[in-house]
């Protein structure tokens, strides 16, 4: 290791390390696949010729980008073109060989994307989302000059799936009104025409609501077998309905000992149709099966424990999937038992391994990840609670270099997946309703007790952190639990709920209408008992935020409010503000914003540094 490279700290060769997505393929041109990478300082776009080797840069913007897809024929790679990270735009197309891009889909205007679905025939799918005109789906058929509206509503929907032959378009949609349980209907394309084939909704009417949600259609000539997920049983998990005779078949996944399966199930087609790529989500961490439709055989692949981030089966019968450890960093692998796509440069160094620990809540147990530091002594700690985003998301025994440099700087790192995470079942999600952000803070606290009194942390520095969600949570939780804390740090927050209604995308408006039980005109007490800024006199720590000028999701102007509260009653924070949305696809940029998070913490908990130029567990699998 040269004396440059072994002077760079093991928290920021993590950050730097090029890193590569999970690759895509075109259905019908297996060996064209689209992949994302930050292989050069900012995600992109790339283009993989798998016959050849060759591997292209498609797109290359300031601020990056990641939303693309393939034509079925591979001629085509469409991605989405928004402005500076406001998720606000337009799809362009560019030759998958090179070329100049092009507007895809002239006269439709800019709008966030409510979807894309691209057919074999040259049919395509856009759905869009405003803040005027709600959801819109607009159908353009080959050599159409103008695409044509075929869906409008108020409440937010989405592109699900075309048919093998394009004759049949699934949306989701939640035109009942919950945004956390959306509803599929079946239209028939018939030239612009539009006819309602099939509808499956499980909301309207129900005292206890069930989510269903598109997972694609057949991949078949004329079969019109659509992949659907259901909450049937309390939890997620695949059926087969066939839109045209209105037939479902449920799918008793089993695994060779005859035991179901518990905690989430999500699938797709393999090719041909005869047998399913299985997802399995349970307890933060997932694994793999193929289930054969001709004997409802349920079979393992075997994956190393830790957590597939996507999967994809292959024409030739193997499976591709982006597999990652809390120690181990991100790899694209094969069942073949061969690493698929390896991302240029060094491997990142490894981290410590997290253990599970669940606590007694006032909801039911709930499961932590805890991480400990491996150079320091044997506690209590500095302690990072580091809150996952979403809400509906969660933490998952998977590599992440933000927690990694907490470790790698002597703190001890706890990630809480409180109600309203995914993965535990429909009960543990649906339970965030009404007193938003206070159920999660109460699953928080109850983690915080058993950290304090294990020996694990130091209640003297207990630092409370998070991004999106997970820094709304932050503030909330620095001005209802002030005795708690030792200092917040906020990425991209919720700070103000009011004002972030007012100013966020119609998709989040949705979700918030769901959460609260109305508007903040129908139920502003609501909104003002779970909003951030209703408690910040009680804040009694220094306050770090960051925030992105661009952001639909968390937009400023609510954060400034805080911030402004904050300066009127001078309570200590820093605040840094930059030049992207909801996050920035730029790494030297998230490099900046997490050395100016450690700094801050360091400073005001008299902690020494204690990265040192350590490599983690000198782990050497291929990065991805």
């Amino acid at each position: 290791m040269s004396e440059e490279k072994s002077a760079v700290p093991a928290w920021e060769q993590r950050f730097r390390a090029a890193r590569v997505s999970l690759p895509d393929w075109a259905e019908d041109a297996p060996d064209r696949a689209l992949y994302v990478s930050n292989s050069t300082g900012t995600y992109e776009v790339y283009a993989w010729d798998r016959t050849t080797g060759a591997h292209r840069r498609v797109t290359d913007r300031p601020n990056g980008t990641t939303d693309a897809e393939l034509s079925p024929d591979g001629a085509w790679v469409w991605w989405f073109d928004d402005r500076d990270g406001d998720e606000f735009g337009v799809w362009r197309r560019q030759p998958f060989a090179g070329g100049p891009d092009e507007e895809a889909v002239p006269g439709l205007a800019a709008s966030y994307s409510a979807g894309l679905a691209l057919g074999r025939d040259g049919t395509v799918v856009v759905g869009r989302s405003t803040d005027e005109d709600g959801t819109t789906l607009h159908l353009r058929r080959p050599g159409a000059a103008e695409p044509v509206e075929i869906y409008r509503h108020e409440e937010y929907g989405g592109v699900g799936d075309l048919s093998h032959d394009a004759t049949l378009l699934a949306i989701d949609h939640t035109e009942h009104g919950d945004a956390m349980h959306s509803a599929i209907r079946v239209v028939r394309l018939t030239g612009d025409a539009v006819e309602t084939v099939a509808e499956l909704d499980e909301v309207t009417g129900r005292d206890e609501p069930r989510g269903v949600a598109c997972l694609g259609f057949a991949p078949v000539e004329g079969d019109t077998r659509l992949l659907v997920a259901h909450q049937r049983t309390g939890r997620w998990e695949p059926m087969i309905w066939d839109v045209a005779t209105g037939a479902e078949t449920a799918l008793p996944l089993r695994d060779e000992q005859g035991r179901e399966l518990p905690g989430d199930v999500s699938a797709q087609w393999r090719p041909g149709a005869g047998a399913l790529l299985v997802e399995h989500e349970y307890e933060a961490r997932s694994e793999l099966f193929t289930y054969s439709l001709a004997d409802g055989r349920l079979t393992r692949l075997e994956t190393p424990r830790g957590t597939v981030g996507g999967a994809t089966a292959r024409p030739d019968g193997t499976v591709e999937y982006l597999w990652s450890s809390a120690a181990e960093p991100s790899a694209v692998r094969s069942t073949a038992g061969e690493v698929v796509l390896r991302a240029p440069g060094p491997v990142p160094p490894g981290s410590v391994p997290v253990e599970d620990v669940w606590v007694d809540g006032p909801g039911g147990r709930v499961h932590a990840l805890v991480q400990r530091p491996s150079t320091a002594g044997p506690g209590p700690y500095p302690t990072v609670f580091e809150i996952h985003g979403g809400p509906t998301h969660h933490d998952s025994d998977s590599f992440a270099a933000g927690p990694a440099a907490w470790l790698d700087h002597g703190f001890a790192v706890v990630r809480v997946n409180y109600r309203g995470s995914t993965g535990y079942g429909q009960a543990w999600t649906d339970a965030l309703h009404e007193r938003v952000g206070l159920i999660e803070l109460e699953d928080i606290a109850a983690v915080r007790e058993w950290a304090v009194s294990s020996g694990l942390a130091d209640p003297a520095r207990l630092v409370l952190t998070g991004g999106s969600w997970g820094g709304y949570l932050t503030l909330l939780g620095l001005g209802v639990q002030p005795g708690s804390w030792s200092l917040g740090v906020a990425a991209v927050p919720v700070a103000d709920y009011h004002t972030a209604y007012a100013d966020e995308m119609e998709a989040l408006k949705s979700l918030d209408r769901t959460l609260f039980g109305g508007t903040p005109e129908e139920v502003p007490e609501r909104f003002t008992a779970s909003s951030p800024l209703t408690y910040v006199e009680q804040v009694r720590v220094p306050v770090y935020i960051s925030a992105g000028v661009n952001d639909p999701r968390c937009p400023i102007r609510q954060i400034d409010n805080y911030v402004e509260r904050l300066e009127r009653l001078d309570k200590p924070h820093e605040v840094y503000r930059f030049d992207a949305g909801h996050g920035s696809l730029v790494v030297e940029e998230r490099i900046k914003q997490l050395r100016l998070e450690i700094d801050f913490v360091r400073r005001h908990l008299g902690v020494p540094d204690g990265s040192g130029n350590g490599t983690g567990n000198g782990s050497t699998e291929a990065a991805g």
